[in-house]
């Protein structure tokens, strides 16, 4: 069984290795599809949030890159690794995952096929990686100023979605339940770009505002709410916030008022006045607006 491990291990290094040469940034994985190095933190309940900053491994997602000597490093620390997760949300992919399951006796295809239709997109041609239960994975790139969330459910019954701070089980990765791989004829595609109205479905719902807000100069509580999330942007952080607050603002009708502030919050995070409204640009378009 050691033996079986040990190529089990070798082959995960490889793939990971083959991913990261294609901008894939990758942890191990354990036979269970969790990360395989456990934190370094958790004995201590009051050691507070660490990304790994701390310098070691075992910050799953976050330990996540592209390096091959780093790469190595990860996979010598978790000789019992069998596989291998890849990063979504990071730089140059922006990687968008929908994991159709199969196990919520649902039919998550047609599920898909009936979003494609009703909110008129196609399903590009991509990579599309099969589980061992018989789902799918399919592979779409984002914007970069877009920060999709993770979710179950929320799209459709029967699919979850992948994206920032989660990962996908990469194809070449053996668990419990057998090996993942990649559909044939899709292997050697690039991520396809999502598209925009699907990508309007992946975000986070639009809060609805009240009347009083809609006429108030900033939009009452929720505008102010936007404003605030973009001045409590760090580093890194900026241009995604003011973004989604953006987007929202759009949605909600607050953007005639709203615009100014916002752009003002985010010149006090940093920003340029040119990134800023290049950004709030972006998001006007992707709702459907003129900037």
């Amino acid at each position: 069984m050691a033996t079986i491990d040990r190529q089990a291990t070798t082959l995960a290094l490889a793939h990971a290795l083959s991913a990261a040469e294609r901008g894939l940034a990758v942890i191990p994985l354990s036979r269970t599809k969790l990360p395989a190095l456990r934190s370094p933190h958790r004995t201590d309940p009051s050691a507070p949030a660490c990304h790994g900053e701390c310098g070691r491994f075992g910050h799953g997602v976050y330990d996540a890159s592209t390096d091959p000597r780093r790469i190595r490093e990860l996979f010598a620390a978790a000789p019992w690794a069998t596989g291998y997760g890849i990063a979504c949300g990071l730089p140059p992919h922006h990687l968008i995952g929908l994991d159709l399951d199969t196990k919520s006796g649902t039919d998550s295809s047609a599920a898909l096929r009936e979003l494609a239709l009703r909110h008129l997109f196609t399903i590009p041609q991509t990579v599309v990686v099969l589980t061992p239960s018989g789902g799918r994975h399919l592979w779409l790139t984002g914007p970069p100023d877009t920060v999709v969330p993770n979710s179950a459910g929320r799209l459709a019954p029967g699919i979850d979605i992948r994206g920032a701070g989660g990962y996908l089980v990469g194809p070449g990765s053996r668990t419990d339940h057998g090996v993942y791989g990649t559909a044939p004829g899709t292997a050697h595609l690039a991520p396809a770009p999502c598209p925009p109205a699907l990508l309007r479905l992946l975000l986070p719902p639009p809060r609805t505002p009240n009347a009083s807000n809609a006429r108030s100069g900033h939009g009452g509580g929720h505008g102010q709410g936007l404003v605030q999330f973009v001045l409590a942007a760090h580093e890194g952080q900026r241009n995604t916030r003011l973004f989604w607050a953006a987007c929202r603002a759009y949605e909600n009708g607050l953007a005639p008022d709203l615009i100014p502030a916002l752009v003002e919050a985010a010149l006090g995070t940093g920003l340029s006045e040119r990134e800023a409204r290049a950004t709030i640009a972006s998001a006007a378009r992707l709702t459907g607006h003129r900037p």
